[in-house]
């Protein structure tokens, strides 16, 4: 069956460090469902259903890294399962070196009818991890 239209293909992600990017979330997005697709000199690449995302280290990167205030990508946002797994990701986050945003709204800085975390990796990028209804 071919792809629902519309449907991201993949999302490619420039990182200044490939090996600490990997160390940051190979880990995440295989508790995600993701595997392994691509792996080359300069990235990586995971896969669920016909999405995937590329983590590469290109040398035309123009900054040390990534603002996720400025214009362009603010954060990606998964679906994490139950609230249970959201919580559990979030404290693998933190031993994994993620940082927690907006804590004193922790889980709920969505708003009170949304239960997520918000994480910063080492390089600046941001994930939201959303739990089920």
């Amino acid at each position: 069956m071919p792809p629902t239209p519309g449907t991201l293909h993949h999302v490619e992600i420039w990182v200044p460090d490939l090996p600490r990017a990997v160390a940051d979330w190979a880990w995440l997005l295989e508790a995600l469902g993701y595997t392994l697709h691509q792996e080359w000199d300069g990235g990586r690449s995971w896969r669920l259903g016909g999405t995937y995302l590329v983590f590469e280290q290109s040398p035309a990167l123009s900054g040390p890294r990534h603002d996720r205030l400025a214009p362009g990508l603010n954060h990606l946002a998964f679906h994490a399962g139950p609230r249970a797994a959201v919580d559990a990701l979030t404290d693998k986050a933190l031993a994994h070196g993620w940082t927690l945003l907006f804590p004193d709204r922790h889980p709920h800085a969505g708003g009170p009818d949304q239960y997520a975390a918000y994480l910063e990796n080492r390089d600046g990028f941001e994930i939201e991890l959303v739990a089920a209804d």
